[in-house]
């Protein structure tokens, strides 16, 4: 059986971030990746692509990798600005009011080379990979390896006789032994629920299952005519209130060229009979007994935006050389509350599978990668007991804001997002971004203090780590 001092469960932005600070810190490790077919990745399997590969300005902070250090062809288009689109009323943000050290407002990245980034990066830095062979279970033994003065690694490397404390076992037959396990398989969670279900007194599916905590997302890659590129070179656009949903909307992300992504979000499961007033939604048709696909509200948003002027299908061809398959793709969104990881296990929990990727602003790359940097380093140091305590200090701002977004927004319908949209709008002439939370000297009116201080409510509602789903003191170790 090969052993390594850290196994990481998912080649994503997390896994790879992990591999690679383990390997910075002395560690050997191996990324065991079940891999995925891609248009865009012919040559080789690789990681599920989980998001529409947006970076925010501050997100390049968090994230902790300076874009300077991507290969050229990574980064499709530079960002300036995002526009959140009503059924009446939008919201343009030049700024998302965060002090960053990115010069522009974001960029739109290629995910599959961003992920072989990632993946050098990382095996550069002594990690192994293998692609190909998924999972199958983690068997965990009693017999801790306690970690020296040297950490892990220095540990380990005395101990080479015992046996390790955790048994990976593949679906090739084959184990792997490992001090600590790193689960980063991405919002389906589904080692990372089998595993921790070993560690609660509860049915972890109770509030981590794949229909009740994630959204699906489904985008095309489309050729934009001349014009239109033109338009939405440099913006991300969404539509909210344009479709039922909690966090649903769609969305336009520039790519190079006349290229572009366009998706959408929305709940797993819900039904037409769920929505109280269909007629509200610009998307829905008084004709339909049923939900939209998420092709027919790409449809739907394309013709009610361009129609007049263009003929969808053929003037917005897919371009069938992208994506997973033929200009398409499906993945899951985890829109859950964070959980924390059985560290008294030797187990770390980052990225998607944590729950740190959010659907209500479709990104979770950033978070990914500085949770598995920590993860890595940690776990590689022998202080994998403070990791909960360290992802917290670097994102528990960030987490904090979008829980407390995404709860004000849940009962949202069209007319709420015009509102909205129209109060935000009236704060930005003292503010910018998300700096308009943190306005005192309000001027703008009642409604500008009913949405600020609903704010700060549920701010306050989640502080002191509230947001966390599972906490640290409910498994049993």
């Amino acid at each position: 059986m090969e052993r390594f001092d850290v196994a990481v469960v998912g080649g994503g932005p997390a896994g790879a971030a992990a591999a690679h600070a383990a390997g910075m810190n002395g560690a050997s490790a191996i990324v065991l990746e079940r891999g995925v077919p891609r248009a865009d990745r012919p040559d080789q399997l690789g990681p599920d692509s989980t998001d529409a590969a947006g970076i925010l300005d501050y997100w390049v902070d968090i994230m902790g990798v300076d874009p300077e250090e991507f290969p050229d062809d990574v980064i499709l288009d530079e960002l300036d600005q995002a526009t959140f689109i009503g059924p009446t009323e939008s919201l343009t943000l030049e700024s998302t009011g965060i002090d960053s050290s990115y010069d522009s407002f974001g960029f739109c990245m290629h995910r599959a080379r961003f992920d072989d980034f990632l993946r050098k990066r990382a095996e550069d830095a002594g990690a192994t990979y293998r692609v190909g062979t998924a999972v199958r279970d983690v068997n965990t033994s009693a017999n801790r390896i306690a970690a020296t003065d040297g950490g892990i690694a220095a540990d380990v490397s005395h101990n080479q006789n015992m046996e390790p404390r955790h048994t990976i076992q593949l679906a090739d037959n084959t184990d792997i032994g490992a001090s600590v396990v790193i689960l980063a398989d991405g919002p389906q969670r589904q080692v990372t629920n089998r595993v921790l279900d070993t560690y609660v007194p509860f049915d972890v599916t109770d509030r981590l299952s794949t229909r009740e905590a994630n959204h699906i997302a489904y985008q095309e890659h489309r050729e934009l005519p001349d014009a239109v590129a033109e338009e939405v070179s440099g913006s991300i656009l969404f539509w909210w209130g344009h479709m039922p949903g909690h966090t649903a909307y769609p969305w336009i992300f520039p790519n190079d060229g006349n290229i572009a992504r366009i998706g959408l979000t929305m709940p797993i499961g819900m039904t037409i009979d769920e929505v109280s007033n269909p007629e509200s939604y610009p998307l829905l048709s008084a004709d339909d007994d049923q939900l939209p696909r998420g092709s027919e509200y790409i449809e739907r948003l394309l013709d009610q935006e361009y129609g007049d002027r263009y003929d969808i299908p053929e003037d917005f061809p897919l371009v069938e050389d992208r994506g997973k398959d033929d200009g398409t793709e499906t993945y899951a969104i985890s829109s859950t509350q964070p959980i924390d990881s059985p560290t008294e296990a030797g187990i770390l929990i980052v990225g998607g599978a944590m729950g740190t990727t959010s659907a209500f602003h479709e990104g979770g790359d950033h978070t990914a990668m500085r949770t598995g940097a920590i993860a890595g380093e940690v776990a590689a140091t022998g202080e994998i007991e403070t990791y909960n305590d360290r992802w917290k200090d670097a994102i528990g701002d960030e987490i904090l804001r979008n829980v407390a977004m995404a709860d004000i927004v849940r009962e949202y319908e069209p007319d709420d997002w015009d509102w909205a949209f129209s109060t935000a709008q009236s704060l930005l002439d003292d503010s910018a971004g998300y700096g308009i939370f943190d306005i005192d000297n309000l001027t703008a009116g009642i409604g500008a203090a009913r949405l600020l201080t609903k704010y700060k409510r549920t701010k306050f509602r989640y502080r002191n780590n509230k947001y966390v789903q599972i906490r640290e003191s409910e498994y049993t170790t």
